[in-house]
Parts: structure tokens; C-alpha cells; sequence
């Protein structure tokens, strides 16, 4: 006897469409300096009150960009305008959503770590498409400064959106300061969905970009 097939979403209820389904599925996603939007516009969601409205991309930390995305089954969707005209909120609805899922999701997701020596490193490579966006949440960032900043100073590599990489380093080791960012820079120039082959800094708890590292080769 043949088993019914498993009851359809009705269209009405994706999340394209429903917020209540949205909402539980977002997440933040770091995109490269000077994205602007999907289609190389910055959406506004219109205010409603004759006002421009708020932008979709969102400024980031050290420049970087914040876009949403409706993850899938192989694949994940851009929050666009229309997405927020068919859910009725706006941006800040959508942003805190996104980080919320995403602070859910880091709170249990584990990190990997190495140690050689004076030298830290530690890694989040999960392969679910936030691991860069970790870096956004605070207690992420006390977390990195509190594991790595006994050595010196806190170096962070963002350099697709599947990994976040981060190496404590001693104010005099200047060689791995070196290897640390020559292999950011590799990492980012090779990858399919790169953000930023820069080397950044955590400092008092922000994100600082680190002058004088090694650059896009692309």
C-alpha cells in the first residue's frame, strides 16, 4: 500500500511569504565592502510617510556589509524589498530576527582551536553559511578577546562566508602575523563566496581593520 506523500507547505506559508515562517529561518550574512544590494542597488523599504525609508544592506563592522538570507535546502534566497512588503515589517523587524536566529544558532555551535606554542588559533567552519557572521555578536567577539588576548593582540580573517578565523598574537611575533595574513589572503582570493582578504583586529571589542596587510591579488 502506497503511503500518502508528505503534506505541502501551501505557498501562502513559505517563508517568502509569512513572516511567522520567516522569522525563524533568517540570518545575517557579511557580504564585501561596498556591496550595495543584490542587484547593485540598496534597496529602501518604503516608509509609508513620503520618506526614502531605511535601507536593506546594512553598514557593517569595518566597513563589511550586512545582507539577510532565507536559507534552503542546498541553497539560501537574498532578502530583497519585496520579501519585507510581503511580510509587513521592515529592516530592524528583519535585522533582529536574523541576529536572534543567529545568536541560537552560535550559542550551540562549537568552535575548533589550535595551539602551538605562544601561537592561538581558533576557527568556526561549520559549513552552514554564518560562521563569518559570528563576529557580529558581542558575546562572540568578548569570547574571542577573552580566549586569544592573553598572548597580545586578537587577529581576525573573515574571508568567506563559511569561516571565521582568529589568532592570538604576540606584540613581537611579527612572522606569523605575516603567515597568519598571507593565509587569509589565499583563503579569500580562492573562494567561491568571498567577503574580505584583509586581515581585522578585535580592539576594545570592535572590529578594526589592520592596515598594511596583504590585499585582494585577485
Amino acid at each position: 500500500m502506497e503511503r500518502d506523500p508528505a503534506p505541502r507547505l501551501a505557498p501562502s506559508l513559505a517563508p517568502e511569504h509569512e513572516w511567522s515562517a520567516a522569522c525563524r529561518l533568517l540570518h545575517p550574512a557579511l557580504r564585501p565592502r561596498g556591496t550595495v544590494g543584490v542587484d547593485g542597488r540598496n534597496p529602501r523599504v518604503p516608509s509609508g510617510a513620503g520618506l526614502p525609508g531605511k535601507p536593506l544592506i546594512l553598514a557593517g563592522p569595518a566597513g563589511l556589509a550586512v545582507a539577510y538570507v532565507i536559507p534552503g535546502p542546498g541553497f539560501g534566497v537574498f532578502v530583497g524589498a519585496e520579501h519585507l512588503l510581503a511580510w509587513g515589517v521592515g529592516p530592524d523587524e528583519v535585522h533582529a530576527a536574523a541576529i536572534a536566529n543567529l545568536r541560537v544558532w552560535s550559542s550551540g555551535t562549537p568552535w575548533v582551536a589550535e595551539a602551538s606554542g605562544s601561537r592561538h588559533v581558533v576557527w568556526s567552519d561549520s559549513g552552514q553559511g554564518m560562521d563569518a557572521a559570528r563576529i557580529l555578536l558581542p558575546e562572540v567577539r568578548a569570547q574571542l578577546a577573552a580566549d586569544l588576548a592573553a598572548t597580545g593582540r586578537v587577529l581576525v580573517g573573515l574571508p568567506e562566508r563559511h569561516l571565521l578565523v582568529a589568532a592570538g598574537l604576540a606584540g613581537s611575533d611579527d612572522e606569523f602575523a605575516l603567515l597568519f595574513a598571507a593565509y587569509v589572503a589565499d583563503l579569500s582570493n580562492a573562494a567561491v563566496d568571498p567577503i574580505d582578504p584583509r586581515l581585522f583586529e578585535l580592539v576594545d571589542g570592535e572590529l578594526i581593520l589592520v592596515e598594511d596587510t596583504p590585499g585582494d591579488r585577485r
